[in-house]
């Protein structure tokens, strides 16, 4: 199965995650299919914290793939937020 997740990087004390696609069977930094965005959790004031090519999620699970818990609620985090910044911005 094709699952959406979280794949570590960054330092120790200083995580940074890409969101990628992977087979399931494959370790949490290993191998992926595509490199969907990423996810910093310490980003400060004005950095950008998620980034997502969002037409590439449609896609991914259009063919089945399923995301992590952890993907899920970003995703409803970022969509509660846009509509805020579009409200902003105008």
């Amino acid at each position: 199965m094709v699952v959406i997740r979280l794949s570590r990087g960054g330092s120790k004390a200083r995580p940074f995650y890409n969101i990628v696609v992977a087979d399931k069977r494959v370790r949490r930094d290993g191998r992926f299919i595509e490199r969907l965005g990423f996810y910093n959790p310490i980003a400060k004031e004005g950095e950008e914290k998620l980034r997502m090519a969002q037409d590439r999620l449609t896609y991914w699970r259009g063919v089945g793939a399923q995301a992590s818990p952890t993907v899920e609620r970003l995703l409803k985090d970022a969509a509660a937020l846009a509509p805020a910044a579009a409200t902003a911005a105008a």
